[in-house]
């Protein structure tokens, strides 16, 4: 069973010299084995993989509201008030 799981995206990019970026979305980890690491070396290992891919930033979204969740993403390395993340849905 898995206790951790997130989805990076790579992307191409015409900008910044053709490199990519990196987004990263669905950040979980199982309730039973949260605040002892596994979230922040998932993290850790997925910046490592866009850095390995020459990613020139890593984007998070994320739909929690909840301060413990936002103190995870900064301890990994994400700054918030940066940029701003928008959503758009298709019509019923």
């Amino acid at each position: 069973m898995p206790v951790a799981t997130c989805v990076l995206h790579i992307l191409s990019n015409l900008t910044r010299g053709a490199r990519p970026y990196g987004l990263i979305e669905n950040v979980a980890t199982h309730r039973e084995f949260r605040n002892r690491g596994f979230g922040t070396a998932l993290l850790d290992h997925a910046l490592e993989c866009a850095w390995e891919e020459n990613c020139y930033k890593v984007m998070l979204l994320s739909g929690r509201s909840e301060q413990n969740v936002f103190r995870l993403y900064e301890k990994a390395g994400f700054v918030r008030g940066v940029k701003e993340g928008l959503v758009a849905y298709p019509p019923e």
